[in-house]
This record gives structure tokens, C-alpha cells and sequence, in this order.
């Protein structure tokens, strides 16, 4: 694998930019490849299936891991379209009465409002086998959606600070005495830091969600104690690991996928998974999409456990099926937030608490990002 330039690791605010650097650093070749894998004659077919994509090497990755691969093996073609994120292209789909997709990608705090509004398909679980169906959790196949890519934020420390004495938890990271040095949080997305304050104030990771006010309250005045710590409230995907490495964090909290690329090609990061906050991302099939019949035979075969792990490789991006760990190479899938060693310890978003409307008309959501942001600003 060749191995790429730090500067690689700090492009840009948008999930497609992250997705597309995820993909440049962690596509490599599985000892058995995708396109050796014969999905059952009931995905064969023809025609073709149109994907939303992020674009880039993003897409270029997809392409090569999953769709060639799925083209080759069922006779369908597979047709990507580019955006940064698809929902308002569904939502104007929706309202012209004419969808030109098949497949897209939703955030999943968006998801319960759009399935409502009769957006999507159920998904046709009898075409997934076995293997998908063991390895996947019945929470993350949903009725009309499946789990498509987890994230996870987490606490990530400098080795050279600490070596093998580093922070353990939020707690850990909230003690300047015992950890000294300059600490990064996120500063425009004040759901993670809220969550990240309540662990480290002492909060049960089962009593994290939903967030009321009086919780909203704990955790800005435990941010209170930490904030003279913070020398910088990042932004962009890539700053964590950059300032990182330059030594102007110890610590910080950061996108794991980019620590992920930044451990892979030599960087001096640990991750710690106790207290990260997992972030789903959905894979859905559009209601009224012109060929529905093949994007539920896409959606089976991305979710067989050998395309999943293609799919991870390629994209830097895993879906929620375990069973993909054994066809991917062991130092990456020690570090996957999919691994169920990793998983164990992370607090899952309440992503349907964040979209619900408030009296006022304000999401959850919104509301909390509007707290933290005002917060920040005194």
C-alpha cells in the first residue's frame, strides 16, 4: 500500500471529503477478493441500479470493491451520482413525485422523519443470506433501512506523551493533573462534547440519552472545568490528528476513521473506545425508484460478510456486519468501531431522540447545538 503524506489527512469539513480520504488510505487488497464471490442465482438480473456516492475516491473505491464486483457476478449495472449529502435531493425527489435514484445514504437523525413521509422501501431481508443476516444486529436492519457505515469519536492521546500510561476514559481526560498537556475537543458539534462531559462527571453510559436540560446544565458546567485546558476547538476532520502529531495536543477527541488512517501509516496515536460515541449512517432504497428490484439485490450483496469487508477496505467506512472481521487483515479490524470488542464499550447516539420536535418547533438537535454553541461563546 503506498503510503501517503500527513497533509493527506486534513482535507476539508464534509463527510464527503473524509470519506474520500478514508478511502485513499485504507484501500488494499483482501487475500480473497470480491469478485471471486458468487452471490445465489437470486441475484442475478439485468439492468442496471442507480447509487448515490460521495465522489472521489470514495466512489472510485466503491466501484472497484463492490459494484464492478456486483456487476460482474448478477449482470446488473451499477449507475453512482455524486453529492456531499443526499437528503435534500430526496426530499426534492420526494416532493416532484419522481425519484431518479435507487440507493442513498442517509444520516440517521434524519431518517425517522423522511421514513414517516413514505420515502423509502422496505428492505427485502429474504435476499440476504445467512451469513448476513447472523453477523448483523437486529438493530441495525431496520425495516426500511440498514446500517451502512458507524462511526465513532472517541479520546485519542499522543503515545510519545504518555506511552503506556495513558488516559483510559473521559474522566481520565478531564484530569490535567495526573494527564498534564493541551487537550482538543470538537467545536462546532456540541452533542459529542455534552456526552463526553456527562462520562466524565461521573454519568452511567446507559443514562447518557435521552439528554433533558438539567443534564444539558451538568455537563456545560463540567465543560466549564475543562475548557482553559482546550488550546483549540477543531473544526475539521483532520486537524485532531495533525495537531497531534505536531505536539500541540496531548489529547483530544477525534474522527476514528481518520486516527484509523493515521495509525496505519505510522503515526504514534492510541484510541480509546471506552466512552466513544458510535454515529450511524443508513442505507436506504427510494420509494418509487426506477429499479427497486435491483437495489434490493445491491443492498443483499453489499451486506454479504466477504463485500463488506471489501467495502471497508475500500471506503474506511465498515457496516454493522461482524462477520466481515475475518476477511479483513487483523490490525485493521482490531481497530474498527464495528468490532465487538470496541462497540462493547461506546455509548450509541439516540439518533430518533435527535430529530424529535420540541414544543417550540426546534429539534433536539437543534436545540443542544444551540446551548453548547452559546456556551462556548462566553
Amino acid at each position: 500500500m503506498k503510503k501517503l503524506s500527513w497533509k493527506h489527512l486534513n482535507q476539508g469539513l464534509t463527510r464527503r471529503s473524509l470519506l474520500q480520504s478514508s478511502a485513499a488510505l485504507l484501500s488494499v487488497p483482501l487475500i480473497a477478493t470480491a469478485a471471486g464471490a458468487q452471490p445465489q442465482d437470486k441475484l442475478a438480473g439485468s439492468g442496471e441500479v442507480v447509487v448515490f456516492s460521495y465522489g472521489g475516491t470514495f466512489s472510485e473505491a466503491a466501484r472497484k470493491h463492490v459494484f464492478r464486483p456486483f456487476t460482474k457476478a448478477t449482470g446488473i449495472e451499477v449507475v453512482d451520482v455524486v453529492a456531499d449529502f443526499a437528503e435534500p435531493h430526496i426530499k426534492a425527489m420526494h416532493q416532484a413525485g419522481r425519484f431518479d435514484w435507487d440507493i442513498a445514504f442517509v444520516e440517521a437523525r434524519n431518517f425517522p422523519e423522511m421514513s414517516e413521509a413514505g420515502m423509502f422501501e422496505p428492505i427485502d431481508y429474504t435476499l440476504w443470506d445467512e451469513e448476513s443476516i447472523q453477523g448483523t444486529p437486529s438493530d441495525s436492519r431496520l425495516k426500511e433501512a440498514f446500517v451502512v457505515g458507524i462511526t465513532a469519536e472517541l479520546l485519542t492521546y499522543d503515545k510519545r506523551t504518555f506511552a503506556d500510561r495513558g488516559p483510559k476514559s473521559w474522566a481520565d481526560f478531564w484530569d490535567v493533573r495526573k494527564f498534564p498537556g493541551p487537550r482538543g475537543l470538537m467545536g462546532d458539534l456540541g452533542i459529542f462534547d455534552l456526552q463526553f462531559a456527562l462520562l466524565a462527571d461521573g454519568v452511567a453510559a446507559r443514562d447518557i440519552w435521552p439528554l433533558d436540560d438539567k443534564q444539558i446544565d451538568r455537563a456545560l458546567k463540567k465543560l466549564d472545568e475543562i475548557k482553559p485546558h482546550v488550546v483549540k476547538w477543531w473544526v475539521a476532520g483532520g486537524e485532531p490528528t495533525q495537531l497531534l502529531l505536531r505536539g500541540e495536543y496531548a489529547m483530544t477527541a477525534a474522527h476514528n476513521n481518520r486516527v484509523i488512517q493515521a495509525i496505519r501509516t505510522g503515526a504514534p496515536f492510541e484510541m480509546v473506545y471506552e466512552g466513544s460515541c458510535l454515529v450511524k449512517t443508513l442505507g436506504t432504497i427510494l420509494h418509487g425508484g426506477p429499479n427497486t428490484a435491483n437495489a434490493q439485490k445491491l443492498v443483499a450483496f453489499l451486506n454479504r460478510a466477504q463485500i463488506a469487508a471489501e467495502w471497508t477496505l475500500g471506503t474506511g467506512w465498515p457496516g454493522a456486519n461482524t462477520n466481515q472481521l475475518k476477511h479483513l487483515p487483523p490490525d485493521l479490524a482490531r481497530l474498527l468501531s464495528v468490532n465487538p470488542d470496541n462497540a462493547s464499550l461506546a455509548v450509541t447516539q439516540d439518533s430518533a431522540w435527535l430529530a424529535k420536535k420540541r414544543s417550540d418547533g426546534k429539534t433536539n438537535s437543534d436545540h443542544l447545538e444551540e446551548r453548547f454553541l452559546a456556551w462556548k461563546a462566553h
